[in-house]
């Protein structure tokens, strides 16, 4: 019995592309010469952020980051960067009573943003409002004090393997490997995926099925 779906943020409800294409644009580099460069750190198992330092190296990305805020240069969402089944996925699965939770890694200004969309959701955090980032044990606990429910009846539902299915399966929980953006689609075949995660889906309305059965 699932009681509660719990969803990453980037590349399994939002694109990406718009925060990578600020951040080249602040920078004064090609747009694709970054999203190679988010391709090479990605492939080596890296934090995408380490894309940022290959372009300009020693770069204070906190400093930046708030840097284009103060210039008008910061974080923006809006319904174009929602992938097209995220509300139905969504809005069904609160239909067949389940909790829907958006937990994922991302600033608190994109926390604010996604509670003002009106997504079907019952709660919706990041990690820089908890004070701490996935893959860290204390996210995922803190994950399973949101659900309410025991861990072998809450999903999490990510693209990224070292951040999403390991950790959360560490933590006792399901896990739900979406195969959509750079990360879910490097790993989508590798054994080791396959056998950790509890369900593969291209399609977050996939949840619904499973969750009805």
């Amino acid at each position: 019995m699932i009681e509660t779906i719990v969803f990453d943020i980037g590349e399994t409800l939002t694109r990406d592309d718009r925060y990578w294409n600020r951040w080249a644009d602040w920078l004064g580099a090609p747009r694709y010469t970054l999203a190679a460069l988010v391709g090479a750190v990605t492939a080596q198992g890296r934090d995408n952020a380490d894309a940022l330092g290959l372009l300009r190296p020693g770069i204070d990305v906190k400093a930046e980051y708030a840097a284009r805020e103060a210039a008008g240069m910061g974080e923006v969402l809006d319904e174009d960067d929602l992938y097209e089944d995220v509300r139905p996925a969504l809005g069904g699965l609160r239909k067949l009573g389940v909790r829907v939770i958006i937990a994922g890694n991302q600033t608190p200004r994109v926390g604010e943003i996604l509670r003002s969309m009106n997504l079907p959701a019952d709660l919706i955090v990041t990690s820089g409002e908890w004070g701490c980032a996935k893959p860290s044990p204390e996210f995922f606990a803190r994950v399973l004090d949101a659900s309410g429910a025991a861990p072998h009846e809450t999903v999490y539902v990510g693209d990224h393997p070292a951040n999403d299915l390991y950790p959360a399966k560490a933590a006792g929980l399901r896990v739900a490997v979406l195969r959509r953006g750079p990360w879910g689609h490097l790993w989508a075949d590798d054994p080791d995926v396959w056998a950790a995660a509890d369900w593969r889906i291209d399609s977050l309305t996939e949840l619904t099925a499973f969750i009805a059965d």
